[in-house]
């Protein structure tokens, strides 16, 4: 069944702060130091497990926010967490290593050349983690689960750029979407770049991997979710969407350029625009999604 991990987030972090308030800090460079390029080719590159075909993906984290954030979520387990030798001190890395500590999670000093060696983002900032692929949340499951309020989907159609996708998930958590609709294939899942983009807002989403956009639109609209597409060539602006808004809706953003397929937009209850009043002609998405999703919000009477 879905999770709903926003009072374990806002749980974990006071129980954090209230353990750690009055103990003294751990020196950043205080895990044992590991030769990387001694051990065992298990993490090489061309040894690296590689991400599930069919899967969110997600065994890598990296960057100091994603990993602080998959300590704190605690819905999946970490293998280890490699931290640079040379790194310097910072409240972040700090964090990360009480976590760490507490959770009794393995952490080992390398040398930058290897952490950057082993990266796949192009900015780590000295901290990576290794850990179980994110779950998937059934649509199935997310449609008949009884609620109190009408659902938040939004649904990514074609979206293939990492960091366009990492920032549409950090501004679905900020406005408390119930679920992202992912499709299977012809899209970006959780990469290195898309958990670091998100600034951790993975750890927390559930996400739903669909086989078909377009029959998966099908299944939520013979549920009663209404399905609002955002289109630069509609007549009505997301703006004017009213009422429909206290409706349980799934909000589908298409890709840069392109915008949504044929088929999702035939799927579409409701095609709706963002006002472009200057010279340019569109947003990019994942600004689009934070101007769409809030003001769905706003129209609601400012609760999801």
């Amino acid at each position: 069944m879905p999770k709903n991990p926003k009072s374990n987030k806002r749980n974990s972090r006071a129980t954090h702060r209230q353990s750690s308030g009055g103990s003294k800090r751990r020196n950043p460079n205080s895990p044992k130091h590991i030769n990387v390029a001694s051990r065992s080719n298990r993490y090489s590159s061309s040894n690296r497990p590689a991400q599930k075909e069919h899967g969110l993906g997600g065994e890598q984290i990296e960057g100091r926010q994603a990993v602080r954030e998959l300590l704190l979520g605690q819905r999946r387990r970490i293998r280890e967490i490699w931290i640079a030798s040379d790194i310097e001190a910072s409240p972040v890395i700090e964090d990360i290593l009480d976590l760490a500590r507490d959770q009794r999670v393995q952490v080992m000093s390398v040398s930058r050349r290897e952490l950057e060696r082993e990266a796949r983002s192009e900015a780590p900032q000295g901290v990576l983690a290794k850990a179980e692929s994110i779950e998937e949340t059934l649509l199935a499951d997310l449609l008949v689960e009884s609620r109190d309020a009408p659902l938040l989907l939004v649904a990514i159609d074609g979206v293939t750029d990492p960091g366009n996708l990492g920032a549409i998930l950090r501004c679905c958590d900020g406005a408390g979407v119930d679920a992202v609709i992912l499709p299977r294939h012809r899209a970006v899942h959780v990469t290195p770049t898309v958990a670091k983009s998100s600034a951790g807002a993975i750890e927390y989403l559930n996400m739903c991997v669909v086989g078909g956009l377009p029959s998966a639109l099908a299944e939520m609209k013979q549920a009663g979710v209404f399905v609002v597409g955002l289109d630069d060539a509609a007549e009505k602006s997301i703006f004017e969407i009213g009422e429909v808004a206290k409706n349980s809706i799934c909000l589908v953003l298409g890709a840069e350029g392109a915008g949504m397929s044929r088929l999702a937009r035939e799927r579409c209850d409701l095609l709706v625009n963002i006002p472009m009043l200057g010279s340019l002609s569109s947003l990019n998405v994942s600004v689009a999604a934070a101007l769409a999703t809030y003001e769905i919000v706003r129209s609601r009477g400012g609760n999801k």
